[in-house]
């Protein structure tokens, strides 16, 4: 089969690979229909995520038709229409029991390696490097499903690909972004990162009670997306956010703030960009925390930081003074996709929303560089990509 295999910093490949096969009892096969570029996808194309190696296949958003199950899964059969969560998850750990998949027990074979880098192992992750269990991702024309009793949404209303496409990470993942801030009718809420979750966390936030969302970005075709779903917006090349969100709650801070920026952030200081870029570069540091910094500076005494946006290792320089002596939360995760699920198909069977607003560009997975290379750039005003097999 084909599939978009990581060949190396900045270079990704269509190559032919061999067809997965059924390995546990528990597993499916799935024909992807249609799959996509995440955000964090970028962190492995520049380098940043470790533990990749020449050869594996990229992608963790994707959906398709069951074509081949194992005797252990008796909740699907072949020719089921599924979205595959990205988090692998077995159900039954402990972990798994209290809801919180994306740190399931057992779904990460190579538990030990993720052990050394963030002293307990999250679950595996397709397509998301090694020392998250090395499973072989979805930009392929075929994905092999672990744990597929637990996993993977049956699709049976009908619905388009794209409306429901992103249940496998982007919408859920702003969710609970929003969730996590507890929202309470009149909060205001600042989201770091127009991007794809950026804007469903804003429209999770507005779902969930907010009265004003403000969105902050440095890309006028992101920000614009995003006043059309009601934010406010900040260009932070072009205002000192911290001061801006002052005027614009009275001198109080947002109630809440959400990072969906996560470790490749930008600032339009020179001076901040050049040191964190360059400790970056040489691996004296792994992430560059300037939205994190600045979301944990700007928010209210007493509010909360919510954090979506991937991070893989050690931060220079963290305001934890501000967090303590203010009194603020720090809520963070992997989204864990299979407890939202059921609520947020129901919210697009009912119209609440329609997840299909962030697709920019279409393409065959044969151009899968090409619409790296596109998004990672911004070309063509590139917001989301999907890739059709």
């Amino acid at each position: 089969m084909k599939a978009n295999c990581w060949m190396g910093r900045n270079t990704v490949e269509v190559r032919e690979v061999p067809d997965p096969t059924i390995m546990n009892s528990r597993d499916a096969i799935v024909r992807v229909t249609s799959t996509a570029i995440c955000g964090s996808d970028l962190h492995l194309y520049d380098g940043y995520v470790p533990t990749m190696k020449k050869g594996d296949v990229l992608g963790h958003e994707f959906m398709g038709e069951v074509v081949e199950v194992g005797p252990g899964v008796p909740n699907l059969k072949v020719g089921d229409r599924v979205v595959v969560p990205f988090p692998i998850a077995c159900g039954d750990c402990t972990s798994c029991a209290h809801g919180m998949y994306s740190v399931c027990e057992n779904s990460n074979p190579n538990a030990g390696l993720a052990e050394k880098f963030m002293g307990h192992a999250p679950a595996g992750i397709f397509g998301y490097s090694h020392m998250l269990g090395g499973y072989p991702g979805g930009q392929a024309e075929y994905a092999r499903v672990p744990f597929a009793d637990v996993g993977p949404i049956k699709i049976e209303s009908g619905l388009p690909d794209e409306k429901v496409l992103f249940l496998s990470d982007i919408l859920p993942t702003g969710w609970m972004g929003a969730e996590m801030c507890g929202i309470r009718p009149g909060d205001v809420i600042a989201v770091w990162g127009a991007g794809p979750v950026g804007q469903f966390a804003i429209a999770s936030a507005f779902l969930m009670g907010a009265e004003r969302v403000i969105a902050i970005d440095r890309f006028a075709y992101r920000l614009r997306i995003a006043e059309r779903a009601g934010a406010e917006t900040l260009n932070y090349e072009e205002a000192d956010v911290r001061d801006a969100l002052q005027d614009m709650t009275a001198g109080r801070g947002p109630d809440a703030c959400i990072d969906a920026v996560g470790m490749e952030a930008h600032h339009a200081h020179p001076t901040i960009y050049a040191y964190d870029r360059t400790k970056q570069a040489t691996r004296l540091e792994t992430d560059r925390p300037y939205a994190l910094r600045e979301a944990i500076m700007a928010c209210r005494n007493g509010g909360t930081v919510s954090v979506i946006g991937v991070y893989a290792g050690f931060l220079d320089k963290f305001p934890m003074g501000a967090i303590m002596n203010r009194s603020l939360t720090l809520r963070s995760g992997q989204c864990h996709v299979q407890r939202y699920l059921k609520p947020l198909l129901q919210k697009i069977e009912d119209g609440d929303i329609d997840p299909s607003f962030v697709i920019t560009h279409r393409l065959p997975l044969r151009e899968a560089p090409r619409a790296y290379d596109m998004f990672k750039n911004k070309l063509d005003d590139c917001n989301k990509v999907v890739l059709s097999a």
